[in-house]
């Protein structure tokens, strides 16, 4: 009778386990359209959102499917990039900036979109408000023009007496708010601005040559992604001239900026895996809170600031919650 039961029970096992692995083959997969401007290889911001994805228990290539897709820094393949998401039919978009978001919203207006980090996604229209989207439209905002004046405050206060700064910003992409705000904070702090406008790679030399000219003695950059998909070319030209910059985020510092003031975006990308799960639990983008930042980070690359023989006033230093030596 032991027997008997035993066989029955091991028959029941295996005809359980035969049933679950063909309702896996059968089953939909989730599909996942990720579009980004930059270009493929390593990335922080890429290795957070899967290591977000699998904190939630989502395995690439097994309980998941992730189409990448890369413009390679050229902004007009976006809309083919984010048409081919759509052909596809994918679940969800994720997107990685302004231009990119915009090109998905374009594209479609069924299909959830997840802003992995915005700088104004009311004003850009993406959507009503950030406690109610209303659209097929969620995510996080980065907060980047919301932060340009205390950018200037730290430059002020890092390097005294300092009285003009150049604002390298692109006045036909998402960076024209965050110069309207650094405006606005210069006013108040009693800065002169050298507004440096750049629409290519082959302008950054022609704005340093400028802000040399004009002797600022410090640059803030309100990036956007031609800033940021060109950013090595940026900083060697800014080591070059020996000019401070002050940037968005610390993936700049990281990449030889001497300082960044701003959200934490691997973090902003690796909490965008959750606005993925809980559309692909059955939640509406449009009742899903557009999260914003609480967290803000300093960085100081005291490598550069020894490349362009600069020193920083040792109480901004200590206020740096990372300094890269």
């Amino acid at each position: 009778m032991n027997r008997r039961t035993a066989i029955r029970r091991l028959a029941t096992f295996f005809l359980t386990t035969a049933s679950l692995a063909e309702a896996q083959q059968t089953g939909k997969v989730p599909r996942i359209g990720f579009l980004l401007g930059s270009s493929p290889g390593p990335d922080p911001r890429v290795e957070a959102f899967r290591q977000g994805l699998r904190d939630l228990g989502y395995v690439e290539g097994k309980n998941i499917v992730i189409e990448w897709r890369f413009a390679e820094g050229k902004q007009d393949r976006l809309a083919e990039l984010a048409a081919d998401l759509v052909q596809l039919n994918v679940d969800i978009i994720v997107t990685d900036g302004t231009n990119v978001t915009r090109a998905a919203k374009n594209a479609t207006k069924t299909i959830p979109i997840v802003m992995a980090g915005d700088g104004d996604p009311i004003g850009n229209g993406f959507v009503a408000s950030l406690a109610h989207p209303g659209g097929n439209i969620t995510g996080l905002s980065n907060l980047i023009s919301d932060l340009s004046g205390k950018r200037l405050e730290i430059l002020k206060e890092a390097f005294p007496g300092i009285s003009r700064i150049g604002v390298i910003w692109n006045p036909e992409k998402s960076s024209a708010t965050g110069f309207k705000e650094t405006q606005v904070a210069a006013k108040a702090l009693k800065i002169q601005l050298q507004s440096l406008e750049v629409r290519g790679p082959d302008d950054f030399e022609g704005a340093f040559q400028a802000a040399s000219k004009r002797r600022a003695r410090a640059i803030s950059v309100v990036s956007d992604s031609l800033m940021f998909n060109n950013r090595k070319l940026l900083l060697d030209i800014a080591v070059k001239h020996r000019i401070p910059t002050m940037h968005t985020q610390s993936l700049w510092a990281d990449a030889g900026a001497l300082m960044s003031y701003g959200t934490n975006l691997p973090d902003l990308y690796r909490r965008a895996a959750t606005y993925v799960d809980k559309i692909l639990k059955g939640a509406k983008p449009a009742d899903i809170p557009v999260e914003q930042p609480m967290r803000f980070e300093f960085v100081v690359n005291l490598k550069t600031a020894k490349q362009i023989g600069v020193t920083i006033e040792p109480n901004v230093l200590v206020r740096a919650q990372r300094v890269i030596r």
